[in-house]
């Protein structure tokens, strides 16, 4: 009679541990985890690099388009839009001095009077298109701009559109 006095003892030394094929395999499964692991990690890592550019890219439009509204209500003239090209400039006259905006070759820029810098608003734009657009009662002024998608596969555009009212003047 065969009496087992501890229920834990799994038998004979010889069946006790694993095998070298056993620990193969389970090298193997650590090994495509930790590749699946990798691959999830990198994919999250450059979807928040592209979302934090289109963070700040945003924020960047928003203040260039608060500040072009601020500049066409304080307007001291009639607002010109000049195409050259591939520049589009829109003409902005104040008391004392002129405010221009530029864009061309996928940068927008401001410049507060001829002889000061151009300051750099925004890089990476698609498209800037600045208008005057003429209603029953007033003329207010558009201005669509579009960024640059940082992807491919996009479902939404980066595309902003800004409206102001100057002070009414005649339009030339």
């Amino acid at each position: 009679m065969n009496i087992r006095l501890n229920p834990f003892h799994a038998g004979p030394k010889t069946e006790q541990g694993i095998s070298l094929i056993e620990c193969l395999v389970y090298i193997a499964v650590l090994g495509v985890v930790l590749t699946v692991a990798l691959f999830g990690f990198n994919r999250c890592w450059d979807d928040n690099k592209h979302l934090r550019r289109n963070a700040d890219d945003i924020v960047r439009a928003l203040h260039a388009g608060e500040q072009w509204r601020a500049d066409i209500r304080t307007a001291s003239g009639p607002i010109q839009v000049v195409a050259a090209g591939n520049t589009e400039q829109c003409i902005i006259p104040h008391p004392g001095y002129t405010i221009y905006y530029s864009f061309g070759e996928g940068t927008l820029q401001r410049q507060a009077g001829k002889q000061a810098p151009r300051k750099l608003l925004l890089a990476h734009v698609n498209s800037s298109h600045m208008q005057a657009d003429a209603r029953s009662q007033v003329t207010a002024w558009r201005w669509e701009l579009e960024l640059v998608n940082a992807r491919k596969k996009v479902g939404l555009r980066p595309w902003f559109s800004f409206e102001s009212v100057p002070p009414q003047f005649p339009h030339p």
